[in-house]
């Protein structure tokens, strides 16, 4: 699992690094996915907007305000042999926006959804071997004096 994603999400350093709570731009665009998705052309779901719209604000309010983990892409570091199909998607996705501007919208965020318990996740899963790494390298420095 070392592979394609994960190189893609860790800094200069090595690190992945990760935002405390959802970033306001997301935060903004999470507000907005029931309008997105109403003026797209995407009827995956019947949606009753009553409940929906200020579910989604009320979740998306404390999200921003909370410590839960989130992705950060700041310092994103692309192996050269893979930077022409960066571009070449990059390229894609703006010509679609231009195109399907919802739907595209619509699909992004639905994407950045998913990404958030998988964050999460991968967060916790750091945290306890980075957590583990310490403890193994504080029995490592202990010595039997007797």
């Amino acid at each position: 699992m070392q592979g394609s994603i994960l190189t893609l999400i860790k800094n200069h350093h090595g690190e992945i690094t990760f935002f405390e709570g959802v970033p306001s731009p997301a935060g903004g665009i999470l507000v907005l996915i029931p309008l997105i998705y109403s003026l797209s052309d995407l009827n995956f779901f019947q949606i009753n907007y009553n409940i929906v719209v200020p579910l989604f604000s009320i979740t998306t309010s404390f999200l921003l305000i909370s410590k839960f983990p989130t992705y950060s892409f700041k310092k994103i570091v692309i192996q050269r042999k893979t930077t022409i199909f960066l571009l070449f998607g990059i390229v894609l996705f703006f010509g679609l926006l231009l195109i399907y501007t919802f739907n595209v919208i619509a699909i992004s965020s639905l994407i950045y959804l998913t990404l958030l318990p998988i964050s999460f996740a991968h967060y916790q899963k750091l945290k306890k071997q980075n957590k583990d790494e310490k403890t193994q390298d504080n029995d490592d420095d202990l010595e039997d004096v007797l």
